[in-house]
């Protein structure tokens, strides 16, 4: 048993079958996992990235670029619900890496989703504290910089400085709040989460309804500004380059399927969850790009808060708008934040279940049903890394690691395919090979586009990973060992 060692699908499935008592509570249904796959969608990407990609890349054609990575996030959420419907286990990634290319890949994607959940956890927090110090400063509420920004300051050319502040203090405090309504259980999580995802659409809506009766239909033409001579610069590579921008925007959808193990029937329910949430985000994302483009000249939208510069293009009329998007923005990045130290956890439960972490990391609270040490050990590094790192550092890296982990995915469903096709399948990708391989291809064309200095990081972080899984994992993994129960810790 080496490196390649694979988990059989009859061993995963088995798994997922016993786990029973003092396992994880099965108590989501399919709408609240189609919740938490919106919760985790809809945040930055929809307040902040659309205006950015209208004025700098892609003009109102900016709707196209939606189109294009709604479609390559498609193509990878196809090959996730046939994975989370096959293998209803908390591991995401990590556990179909386990069982279509083996120990070492597995191992590699379990690491790597760090990249996703962790510090895509501390990347929102980052966000949503700029948010909430502006929102506040409108009341006359001023907290000193010293408090709200991070000491640490990085350049075009990754010069780390010191900015002279000492903690981004409510970005620390909203992770923390989010770990402990996780510690506390997935119902309450969810139920948390359902209320503000329903508040985020209802301002979406809002927007969109009320935008639509101030668009004016001249900001949208030319559709497809001219190329400027410069290739992302307007022009079909402008709404090309716009898709990568936005493809951030869509990241989140995958987080559904590390709910596996607590979903009620997962086998129906996961692929709704996924594909569900990626369908509606899309519509509201094409709506919300119109109007936007619409109510205002695209060339004005780069701005951190471009729904607002659309909103008060309208004029005072417009005005009690404002303090509702403001709002909507707060409670929609507190919900990503959830979400993403949701995900977290659940691949470290199941990387220890496997023996290639500590038992302790695999313990599920007696009372509470939540994989509770992970949950707290998530959750402190990233409030620690949140208070102390600037978001465009921390916003590279969670895209190269995230897509990274869907070309896998996408490469697993082709293989397991090729040598597994008698394993039963809830769901089935549809024309396979082609979905994963354009699911490949169009993540890989997006990492292209990503900066150098964001490969270098994520080599070094890969190393460090092997580095571990060298030290520890290998030598204490179930399968390595020819142990096959994982119910160590309980």
């Amino acid at each position: 048993m080496g490196l390649w060692s694979r988990k059989s699908v009859a061993v995963l499935q088995r798994e997922a079958a016993e786990e029973g008592e003092g396992g994880l509570n099965r108590t989501l249904s399919a709408t609240n996992l189609t919740l938490l796959g919106i919760g985790a969608i809809i945040g930055a990407g929809i307040f902040v990235l659309t205006g950015n990609a209208a004025a700098v890349y892609a003009g109102p054609a900016v709707v196209l670029s939606m189109v294009a990575a709604g479609l390559a996030c498609g193509f990878a959420g196809l090959c996730y619900a046939e994975f989370a419907s096959m293998i209803p286990i908390a591991g995401s990634a990590y556990t179909y890496g386990y069982a279509t290319l083996g120990e070492l890949v597995a191992w590699i994607i379990g690491w790597d989703l760090m990249l996703e959940y962790l510090f895509g956890a501390a990347t929102v927090a980052v966000g949503w504290s700029g948010n909430f110090v502006k929102f506040l400063a409108e009341f006359g509420l001023v907290i000193p910089k010293a408090w709200t920004d991070a000491p640490f300051a990085v350049d075009a050319a990754n010069n780390f400085s010191q900015t002279g502040a000492i903690l981004n203090v409510p970005a620390v405090i909203l992770t923390l709040i989010m770990t402990v309504i996780l510690v506390i259980g997935i119902k309450e999580s969810a139920w948390f989460n359902n209320a503000i995802v329903f508040l985020k659409i209802a301002i979406v809506f809002l927007v969109i309804g009320v935008g639509f009766m101030y668009v004016n239909t001249a900001n949208w033409h030319p559709f497809i500004p001219e190329n400027t001579g410069t290739f992302g610069q307007f022009g079909w590579s402008g709404v090309l380059r716009g898709a990568g921008v936005i493809f951030f925007a869509y990241i989140g959808f995958d987080a559904v399927s590390t709910a596996a193990q607590e979903a009620r029937n997962p086998q129906r329910d996961m692929p709704i969850g996924i594909l569900g949430s990626l369908a509606v985000c899309t519509v509201l994302y094409i709506l919300m790009a119109l109007v936007m483009t619409g109510m205002v000249h695209y060339s004005k939208l780069n701005d951190p808060a471009p729904i607002l510069v659309a909103v008060a293009a309208a004029g005072s009329s417009l005005a009690w708008l404002r303090y509702a998007v403001e709002i909507g923005s707060l409670a929609g990045l507190a919900s990503v934040v959830l979400v993403m130290l949701m995900g977290q956890p659940r691949v470290f439960f199941s990387m220890a279940r496997d023996g290639l972490l500590p038992a302790v990391f695999g313990k599920v609270h007696p009372r509470f049903k939540t994989p509770y040490i992970t949950t707290i050990l998530t959750g402190s590094i990233a409030a620690v890394v949140a208070g102390l790192f600037p978001i465009g550092l921390l916003g590279q890296l969670v895209s190269i690691g995230t897509l990274l982990a869907f070309v896998i995915v996408c490469a697993g469903v082709w293989i397991l395919r090729v040598r597994s096709p008698e394993i039963p399948r809830a769901f089935k990708t549809p024309l396979v090979p082609l979905v994963p391989a354009l699911g490949i291809l169009s993540c890989l064309g997006l990492m292209a586009g990503l900066p150098g200095d964001t490969w270098i990081r994520l080599i070094v972080w890969l190393v460090i990973g092997l580095v571990v899984y060298f030290l520890y994992s290998k030598s204490h993994s179930h399968i390595g060992r020819g142990e096959t129960s994982h119910h160590m810790g309980d």
